[in-house]
């Protein structure tokens, strides 16, 4: 079992559709990185939420979980509540380490990726 896995951690809602993004991405990082560990959880709305997620690889034997919000920005969730569900989880699991990343959106390639999308919905 690797020492690191992923989550992709992203907001959740009721339409399934809403996912196929954060599904893709995540079928990537299996494809690019396959000795990986990479997950996808969610906040509300579908299965799995973050704790399950994490639980599911505390009992794999993960040492380290890098928690990688699919947001755009840094909100209210990612601000008050992912800390708090990640300090629950380093309290009952004092033998795994858990992380949480930027926002995605806030990283300047995405940033760059999106603005060079936009760009080229003009010579669309």
């Amino acid at each position: 079992m690797p020492d690191t896995a992923l989550i992709l951690f992203a907001h959740g809602a009721r339409d399934p559709e809403w996912a196929r993004p954060m599904q893709r991405v995540c079928t990537l990082l299996r494809q690019q990185a396959p000795g990986l560990r990479v997950e996808l959880a969610f906040l509300e709305f579908m299965p799995p939420n973050l704790r399950d997620c994490a639980e599911r690889l505390v009992a794999d034997g993960v040492a380290r979980v890098l928690v990688v919000p699919m947001f755009i920005a840094r909100g209210g969730h990612l601000k008050r509540d992912v800390p708090l569900l990640l300090a629950e989880l380093r309290r009952q699991h004092p033998g795994t380490t858990f992380e949480l990343a930027d926002a995605v959106g806030e990283a300047e390639t995405v940033a760059r990726a999106m603005a060079s999308h936009a760009l080229s919905l003009l010579d669309a």
